[in-house]
């Protein structure tokens, strides 16, 4: 457990010294470097409390869950973490899987999901295979964040304007124009549709204007969600619109629900070990994706990986057995965190601190917000994620990768969050496998007919034999053959049998064959990558 502490917020500021006690320089360092994680903290908890109640409700579990997952993230995990600038919460990737789970197996069951996912993560952290979601295909990845947004996008615009979700991904994209006519299109007598609607529309141009006209100082204080739901919280408190708000209980901690021992007999279930597997890869995949773009942000520590999925499995698991929803790393309340220059991982801890005192001490404040404001933030997020610029960065490294990402967006709308992740990394994987064991032969007869050429490029293998020995037994006998393989990156065993065995059968019919064959044998034993001296 020590291992976990070391390099983190307590090494850095509070760690005693056998002979000397508390070293002077030391705690002078920490309180440097807590003048920059107060003042952060306070904007990732201002950015973290609309989110975690607007993902809950997404979610279709009560707010209380979402703001349950967003504390453990902070204190919990904080202290674990890979990255010591990352946050953790409920994330909006996981509310698509989270509301099908719901759905089918109920909030009870849902806890014993989270709690297995939490464990699978701790076991690929101490199996160290943390480092080994790295290899997933930023394509796949890109096309599971579009895919979500999307379904995000569908879903929290019918919450919006007053309704409620339909039951599938593409009901919900089929009834957005149903939905504008309900809401934007007033009646003679206004309707909870047309008003929630405006309250959805005045938070989404709040934030719009915010994230574009406010001085960027002002925004790395002050979050664009912030201002759009306080205003809608305002004008819905000013006019006392009849609407629905967000329901927190007076008791907190009553919210939280342990499994019970019945929930517990379900644990060995195919289907609810099934479920939890897919969580855990899914929130890994995303906590990582975020933690390398986190890394990309700041000059300080490097997340390391695989204690990085130790900590989100340690947060998942607690969370299960509380009731909470599953969390990841955020890239939004991360992001937000840098920004605002958070330094060590204090400012994640505190963040969950200021989420526990404001839902602990003054749970009634939250009652005034209206629960179209909090979908109008995830519609905006949700539509971020579908991020156009991501398809133009995928093309600069050829077609298939758009594919893939095309392809791993429409599954997931059309079928589930889980498909379209298999259906786009099968389609990922084929495209590598294509690549890297693609052969091109080019056969080239000289002008006197007397002297062919055969130019070997890409990865000789197996499976590309049928395409080599097609190419070159064609060659009429009694021809003086060179063949070329400086553009070979690789040839395996088969080919090579292959390629001598032919050689002396067309050398015993009268032809001739020019090969360097010990340089063509050392590409089997050392591929030659692309690019490497």
């Amino acid at each position: 457990m020590a291992g976990l502490f070391r390099g983190g917020w307590v090494s850095s500021g509070l760690m005693w010294c056998k002979d000397e006690g508390i070293p002077i320089k030391m705690f002078a360092n920490f309180l440097a470097t807590l003048k920059f994680d107060v003042p952060a903290s306070v904007v990732v908890f201002l950015v973290a409390l609309p989110l975690s109640m607007g993902i809950a409700i997404a979610s279709g579990a009560p707010p209380a869950a979402g703001l349950m997952t967003a504390i453990v993230g902070g204190i919990v995990v904080g202290m674990f973490q890979g990255g010591p600038l990352q946050v953790s919460g409920p994330a909006a990737g996981l509310s698509v899987i989270v509301y099908d789970l719901i759905q089918e197996f109920g909030l009870a069951q849902l806890g014993i999901i989270v709690m297995m996912a939490g464990f699978f993560q701790i076991l690929a952290g101490v199996l160290q295979i943390g480092q080994w979601f790295r290899a997933v295909s930023p394509a796949v990845i890109q096309g599971m964040l579009a895919g979500i947004g999307v379904l995000i996008l569908a879903s929290q615009f019918h919450v919006m304007v007053g309704d409620g979700p339909k039951e599938s991904g593409i009901e919900n994209l089929l009834a957005i124009p149903h939905a504008i006519e309900k809401g934007l299109v007033p009646e003679e007598a206004l309707t909870m549709h047309w008003v929630a609607a405006r309250i959805g529309i005045l938070t989404i141009v709040a934030m719009m204007f915010w994230q574009t006209l406010a001085p960027k100082r002002l925004r790395n204080i002050i979050p664009a969600p912030l201002v759009g739901v306080s205003l809608a919280t305002g004008e819905a408190w000013l006019q006392d619109l009849d609407i629905r708000y967000v329901v927190v209980g007076s008791d907190f901690f009553n919210a939280m629900t342990f499994p019970a021992l019945s929930d517990l007999a379900h644990l060995l279930d195919i289907s609810i070990l099934a479920s939890a597997l897919a969580m855990a890869f899914i929130a890994s995949a995303e906590t990582l994706l975020c933690a390398t773009a986190v890394d990309q942000m700041h000059s300080g520590q490097r997340t390391q990986y695989n204690r990085e999925m130790t900590a989100q499995g340690i947060g998942n698991t607690l969370c299960g057995m509380i009731g909470a929803l599953p969390m990841t790393a955020v890239i939004v309340r991360s992001s937000a965190n840098v920004e605002s220059g958070g330094r060590t991982r204090a400012s994640a801890i505190l963040h969950g601190v200021w989420m526990l005192l404001i839902v602990a001490l003054f749970p009634a404040l939250l009652g005034f917000i209206p629960i179209a404001s909090l979908a109008a933030v995830l519609v905006f997020i949700g539509y971020k994620l579908v991020n156009i610029q991501t398809i133009r960065e995928l093309h600069k490294y050829g077609r298939g990768e758009v594919i893939v990402y095309f392809v791993t967006l429409v599954t997931i709308v059309l079928t589930n969050l889980l498909t379209g992740v298999i259906a786009g990394f099968i389609l990922a994987l084929a495209k590598m496998l294509y690549t890297t064991h693609n052969l091109n032969v080019r056969v080239t007869t000289a002008d006197d007919k007397k002297r062919v050429a055969i130019e070997l490029r890409g990865v000789a293998t197996f499976i590309s034999l049928p395409k080599l020995a097609s190419a070159i037994e064609g060659i009429r006998p009694g021809m003086e053959i060179d063949i070329h393989f400086e553009n070979l990156y690789f040839i395996d065993h088969a080919c090579l049998n292959f390629l001598g065995a032919w050689r002396k059968l067309y050398e015993n019919q009268e032809g001739k064959v020019h090969v360097d064959w010990e340089s063509l044998q050392a590409r089997f034993s050392r591929p030659e990558i692309p690019g490497r001296e």
